[in-house]
């Protein structure tokens, strides 16, 4: 389900920030689990390992060069929401990060426990901001145009991306755990079915403040009408 009311940019804006910040928690959630992050941030990890700086700055940094492969697959110039998702991100990831309770649970339940709910953090927080139609992220570019270019489903695509992403980061030193394994071949079903759900999600939230705004609209033009006479 495509959004209508692509004029609505200040809800629409609501949607993509929260979606990114779910997202982040989710990404902190699977590191600070300590069973296995995301391929992306088994290399972003790996490259802090290597190379020092943040993870979340490393997260920006491979965004760029991620976003400039996914300009020139699908010919289009990012849109401005691209990069300011790879900012935000970056920023976010690490603004978690230093939070005092964001500790890896000791015991394995925990850490488990952790670990389920941040994968469907992650998921749903991606499948919430693409939803708002400001421009998908670097490696969510990356996914859209290779998905156009290719006709593959998005959980094919997405799941080949995060294989070979793994791979790399491995190489590079980042934690390889169980865990990432299961998100390699787990994240793109998962968000096969968080994108259409939260679609239609937000579409129902702003057609009802369409609504409302429209309602609002005509009461204060019964007002006028009634004082000029």
């Amino acid at each position: 389900m495509m959004l209508k009311n692509k004029g609505q940019i200040g809800p629409r804006f609501l949607v993509y920030l929260t979606g990114l910040l779910v997202m982040s928690l989710g990404i902190v959630l699977l590191i600070v689990a300590d069973l296995g992050p995301t391929p992306w941030d088994v290399l972003h990890v790996g490259l802090y390992y290597r190379l020092g700086l943040t993870i979340g700055t490393w997260s920006i940094i491979v965004g760029i060069f991620i976003l400039a492969a996914a300009a020139l697959i699908s010919r289009e110039f990012p849109q401005f929401g691209a990069f300011l998702n790879m900012v935000l991100i970056g920023l976010f990831i690490d603004m978690y990060l230093i939070l005092p309770f964001m500790q890896t649970p000791n015991a394995l339940g925990g850490k488990m426990a952790m670990f389920a709910a941040g994968i469907v953090i992650y998921c749903y927080g991606m499948g919430l901001y693409i939803s708002a139609q400001l421009g998908a992220g670097p490696r969510d570019s990356l996914m859209i145009a290779l998905t156009a270019k290719t006709g593959w489903k998005v959980r094919n695509v997405r799941g080949l991306m995060e294989v070979i992403v793994l791979v790399i980061g491995w190489k590079l030193g980042g934690p390889v755990f169980w865990g990432t394994v299961v998100l390699s071949l787990a994240v793109g079903p998962i968000v096969g079915v968080a994108l259409p759900q939260c679609q239609a999600l937000t579409s129902r939230f702003l057609a009802k403040l369409k609504g409302e705004r429209d309602i609002y609209m005509k009461q204060m033009l019964k007002e006028k009408n009634r004082g000029a006479s």
